[in-house]
């Protein structure tokens, strides 16, 4: 079989093995070869937060697909190895042992790396990161043999491993640069239910700090100075301070990269035969008329069946909405839209935001830019709705839960 039949995956991650699935599903015959770094097949990473950190989901939950499932749709798994180069010019890729790869068409899905921490002491034992199965398993072990850790940065990561390690029984200082948790993500309006959420569940949180230093004992993390010369014992530390894309090989390879590999609407990048797609790829949305890198799950999902289609010669475009969700604690919430930090004028509550149970409206010029609904379920395509419409809403309406939210639109839209 030629190199032209030749496609080739790198990254087998959750977005790695949806695009092996839909080359297949959408009649691909040739060779699909789907190489990863990680010993374990491709598996989701939200539960390695979540459920199973929590020990509520089994390992086998995680996997994307059953270990048989390769081999029955001829899928060529490679784990446990490391591409250290590509060449566009002669579409071939380079491992780590010096052997080649030749592909007619070559997929991106190498996904971020946590960024580290850069003070004194994070090269310490029991300094833990999230973002692999080993990580989550180690986490999970420290919440057995501790009694106290320290969470470094109250993003998702940071508030999602506070969570379990409190309902663990651990006890948890969780410390923020900023004056809020998510208040980038979030704004101020909505940011405040979760510094609530945390300090009701007993969660020492300090937000405004800087770390100036993790301090060690024998070579063992034990605790964190802070720049105003406080210090947090804790037997162990968990640095949730963002992640950076993997581009390492897009760059060496001449593509241009920028946040990520800048890849169009049909995820491809500046070679017409590389594509990209997941939290690596930086991808111009159509409805929001710029390039967008979002990291989570729904574009892991759903962004490499739209890579998958385009390199079979499909006009498919990705324009879905970002969306989230996280789980701490008794709240559930989701999130649907994009609001860049300051990009809204206006946030509009509609429930009991003293009882956790809303949604939240980030709106600009009366335009409903995003939706967050808390403990509120089955309401996404409403909210939406909302939001693709581009129609300007009255926002006392939006707030009053006697008025159907389908109501608030003179002509509903196409959503997803």
């Amino acid at each position: 079989m030629g190199s032209a039949t030749t496609y080739l995956i790198v990254g087998a991650s959750l977005a790695g093995a949806k695009a092996a699935q839909t080359l297949r599903e959408e009649g691909f015959a040739g060779r699909i070869v789907l190489v990863g770094e990680e010993n374990e097949r491709p598996y989701e990473r939200p539960p390695l937060s979540k459920g199973y950190l929590l020990g509520k989901a089994e390992r086998e939950e995680i996997y994307v697909h059953p270990p048989q499932w390769y081999a029955e749709h001829d899928v060529d798994l490679r784990l446990g190895i490391t591409v250290t180069g590509v060449d566009p010019a002669v579409h071939e890729v380079t491992f780590v042992d010096g052997s080649r790869l030749a592909y007619g068409k070559l997929l991106l899905t190498t996904g971020s790396s946590p960024r580290r921490l850069p003070v004194p002491g994070a090269d310490l034992a029991g300094v833990l990161y999230l973002r692999r199965l080993e990580d989550s398993n180690r986490i999970k072990e420290t919440f057995g043999a501790a009694s106290r850790i320290a969470v470094i940065g109250a993003g998702w990561i940071g508030l999602e491993t506070a969570a379990a390690a409190r309902t663990a029984g651990v006890e948890v200082t969780v410390l923020e640069t900023a004056e809020l948790p998510l208040l980038r993500v979030l704004g101020r309006e909505a940011a405040q239910v979760f510094a609530d959420l945390h300090t009701g569940h007993g969660v020492d949180l300090r937000c405004g700090v800087q770390v100036a230093e993790i301090t060690g004992t024998g070579g063992q993390a034990s605790g964190v100075l802070l720049a105003d010369g406080s210090r947090i014992d804790a037997d162990a530390v968990i640095v949730g301070v963002g992640i950076t894309p993997n581009t390492q090989l897009a760059d060496a390879a001449g593509l241009d990269v920028e946040n990520g590999i800048r890849v169009d609407a049909h995820l491809r990048s500046s070679h017409p035969d590389i594509y990209a797609a997941g939290d690596v790829a930086n991808a111009f949305h159509p409805r929001l008329g710029k390039h967008i890198r979002v990291e989570h799950w729904a574009n892991a999902l759903h962004q490499p069946q739209v890579a998958a289609k385009a390199m079979l010669g499909q006009d498919a475009t990705y324009d879905r909405l970002p969306y989230f969700f996280t789980d701490q604690y008794d709240l559930g919430m989701e999130y649907t839209g994009y609001v860049e930090p300051g990009g809204y004028d206006e946030v509009v509550f509609r429930g009991n935001t003293s009882t956790r149970e809303f949604i939240a409206f980030w709106l600009a010029h009366g335009r409903v830019l995003a939706g967050m609904n808390v403990n509120v379920w089955d309401i996404t395509d409403p909210i939406r709705a909302l939001v693709t419409s581009g129609q300007a809403v009255d926002a006392r309406k939006l707030a009053d839960t006697d008025v159907p939210l389908d109501r608030l639109l003179d002509h509903p839209t196409r959503t997803d």
